[in-house]
């Protein structure tokens, strides 16, 4: 059963025509009459949130992009298991890594004590993840809203669609065009990677295996041999897998451009940040990121952009899906 929902999901990712559809009908201000304070609650539940614990911005950033990678901005992710139905919280990419459950929760009590069975879980982590963005000074956008919730995960579609912390560049590529994002887009939102933090179990690859990938293949003034001793002493050969390092050692609780910076310098802490400019051998992303790493205002209005595109993806309206009472259960 789960291999054919896995082939629905491939088809329907496939075909774009009722992608698009779908978004159309999103608007602004969504809310404005049926839920005046819904964004106003999302806002201040995630500030709240942000400010005992920076590095929830960068978790619940992470939860909307894991959603839309897998079945689209449905809240799938937030679904629990249970009988026939496995959790993507239980897949590989999100066990004991995915973050910020506990803030959709609390939001979504407040919304429903608000406004009974109006505003969706999918809604909800759009809008939580551009005010964690902004809360750790990166830029605000208006996001489109309508967006109803899925009926069924897809533990399958979890491990298939969300790419591995050592991805190839065409791997990534390929990843992205699947769901509609082009180069741009990759780069771009590849930039959410100026917070947040690691496990070494995700990265000690390329600290004890030197392969010209994982520092451009340009070390003149041995910065990549510096960042990886860093690396390694918090990481040792053995053990210490589940240890943290920060993705941006530089500015690790600041939403800013400074992940560019450090890829072209080969430290990116993943192999999947190093290899946009390592394998990119005609120069179009080095191009790209010079542009973001030297002028934050365009990075911050081109990611703005890229987001508003990924919380698009197969989006369910109108009669399509529901609106859960809880977020981790579809409504009896």
């Amino acid at each position: 059963m789960e291999h054919v929902k896995l082939l629905l999901i491939i088809i329907t990712i496939l075909s774009n025509a009722h992608t698009l559809k779908a978004s159309e009908l999103l608007v602004h201000e969504y809310y404005k009459e049926k839920c005046p304070l819904a964004e106003d609650i999302v806002r201040h539940n995630v500030e709240v949130a942000v400010f005992k614990d920076p590095r929830l911005a960068a978790s619940l950033l992470r939860l909307h992009f894991h959603d839309c990678f897998v079945m689209g901005c449905d809240a799938s992710v937030l679904l629990d298991s249970v009988e026939g139905m496995t959790s993507e919280k239980q897949a590989g990419p999100n066990l004991n890594s995915l973050r910020g459950f506990e803030v959709i929760d609390k939001i979504k009590y407040l919304l429903e004590e608000e406004c009974p069975l109006t505003v969706s879980c999918a809604d909800i982590l759009t809008m939580a993840a551009r005010d964690a963005v902004e809360s750790r000074g990166g830029p605000r956008w208006d996001v489109l809203l309508g967006r109803k919730d899925s009926l069924e995960s897809s533990f399958s579609g979890a491990n298939l669609f969300i790419p591995a912390p050592n991805s190839s560049l065409e791997s990534l590529i390929n990843n992205f065009k699947q769901q509609g994002l082009n180069i741009e887009d990759l780069v771009v939102l590849s930039g959410s990677h100026t917070i947040g933090r690691a496990r070494c179990v995700s990265f000690k690859q390329r600290i004890y295996e030197t392969k010209q990938e994982y520092y451009n293949g340009y070390d003149r003034y041995k910065r990549y041999t510096n960042f990886r001793r860093i690396l390694r002493s918090i990481c040792p050969v053995t053990g210490r897998d589940n240890k943290f390092a920060p993705l941006d050692f530089q500015t690790p609780k600041r939403f800013d451009n400074h992940y560019f910076i450090n890829i072209l310098e080969g430290k990116g802490l993943l192999g999947s940040d190093n290899v946009l400019i390592s394998q990119d051998f005609d120069g179009t992303i080095r191009d790209q990121v010079w542009g973001y790493a030297t002028n934050e205002k365009i990075f911050f209005a081109s990611f703005a952009k890229s987001m508003i595109k990924m919380g698009n993806i197969n989006v369910l309206t109108g009669d399509e899906g529901e609106i859960r009472r809880n977020c981790r259960f579809v409504n009896p």
